[in-house]
This record gives C-alpha cells, sequence and structure tokens, in this order.
C-alpha cells in the first residue's frame, strides 16, 4: 500500500486522535476540531481517519449501537480489545484463544485466510466499582 501524502488536515485529525485517550466517533472528532478553530470539514475527517486505519495508524470499532469509532493506535500488530461502556476506557489485548478457535472454525467450513474483529465490551474495575456502591447506596 502507497502511504498517502502528509496534509494539514491529516496531522490535525492525527494530533486530535492523539490526545484522545479512547474511541471517539468522527463527528465528535470533527466538533473538537472545529472547537479548537480548524476549518476541516466533516468528509475531510472521515477520509482522514479511513486512510489511518488502513495504514494501521488508528483502530477502528463499531459501538454496540452500531457507530463507527476510532482512536490513536498503540500497537501495528493484531490485537483485540476490551472497552468499558461506561467510560470509553479501552485496554488492547493479545488473545491467542481467539486466533486459535477463529482459524479452527474457519477452516473447519472450507475458509482459508481468515480474519476476525474481536472487541469486548463491558465495565472496567472503577465503572464497576462505582456501579457497586451506588447500587448498595440505593438499597
Amino acid at each position: 500500500m502507497v502511504a498517502k501524502r502528509n496534509t494539514w488536515q491529516r496531522e490535525a485529525v492525527r494530533g486530535a486522535l492523539d490526545q484522545n485517550e479512547g474511541f471517539i466517533s468522527a463527528q465528535s472528532l470533527h466538533s473538537s476540531l472545529r472547537d479548537t478553530g480548524s476549518p476541516i470539514g466533516l468528509a475531510t475527517v472521515y477520509r482522514a481517519l479511513a486512510d489511518l486505519q488502513a495504514e494501521g495508524e488508528a483502530d477502528s470499532l463499531q459501538s454496540p449501537e452500531g457507530e463507527s469509532l476510532y482512536r490513536a493506535c498503540e500497537s501495528t500488530a493484531h490485537h483485540h480489545h476490551l472497552i468499558c461502556r461506561n467510560c470509553g476506557k479501552t485496554v488492547e489485548i493479545e488473545a491467542t484463544e481467539v486466533e486459535q478457535w477463529a482459524h479452527r472454525v474457519a477452516g473447519e467450513h472450507g475458509f482459508t485466510e481468515a480474519q476476525h474483529i474481536v472487541d469486548i465490551f463491558g465495565l472496567c474495575e472503577a465503572c464497576s466499582q462505582k456501579a457497586a456502591a451506588a447500587n448498595s447506596s440505593a438499597r
């Protein structure tokens, strides 16, 4: 793949992703860029995110609601995510068992060159503790 030319727009999107800790939608990223005075357009943000994802510089996933979310990629190797549904905290994880399972199941059905995406949504430790405290105080 030929790398895309670095433009100020791509650098602005890359910089905004780097400043964000969790996954963010293109619309929210665009809004934050506009709030800082950037004239960048929403379509340009989408193109830049697609390019960064294709080049391995950004992770992308679908939220449980089906919205595409992005974040700066910490690893260029294949990996998976644990994502807090409440605060958005994201942890990159390896999942050897998932890799083995995906290849085994694909092979059992005659598929080759299997690829997969596994993202696990739940509550992080801090949000779980807050939820438990709220539940116990509500009783």
